[in-house]
């Protein structure tokens, strides 16, 4: 008879946990920062005359959509970092989280939002 199969054994090794790369956030960000980009320069390219043929609305649309998909993404990427930095300066001081803290923590990421969806 052929060797028994150890199933559980199996499932443990492929269900290992993998760490991501050290890198990984700092890619993500920069490709996303790509992405932002480009979806406000097909925007600011777009002319306004075009509007009249709807088959013109593909490339603003699709623009539109992951322009916004991309900037959300980033922002929330870039808030749950600072999270993380502060969880740790938290943990280290010792000190819970203040109101100030938590409204200059909102006050930076709508600054942060604003600059990268309006400051183009």
């Amino acid at each position: 008879m052929a060797e028994a199969i150890n199933f559980e054994a199996l499932l443990r090794e492929a269900l290992t946990p993998v760490e991501p790369p050290a890198d990984l956030v700092e890619r993500l960000e920069s490709t996303l920062e790509v992405i932002t980009g480009l979806a406000v320069d097909e925007l600011e390219a777009w002319e306004l005359r075009a509007m009249r043929d709807p088959r013109n609305w593909v490339r603003p649309a699709a623009a539109i959509v992951a322009g916004g998909a991309a900037g959300t993404a980033l922002v929330l990427l870039r808030a749950r970092r600072r999270a993380i930095a502060r969880a740790e300066l938290e943990s280290q001081r010792r000190v819970p989280l203040t109101r100030e803290d938590a409204e200059r923590a909102v006050r930076q990421l709508s600054q942060h939002a604003r600059k990268l969806f309006g400051g183009r």
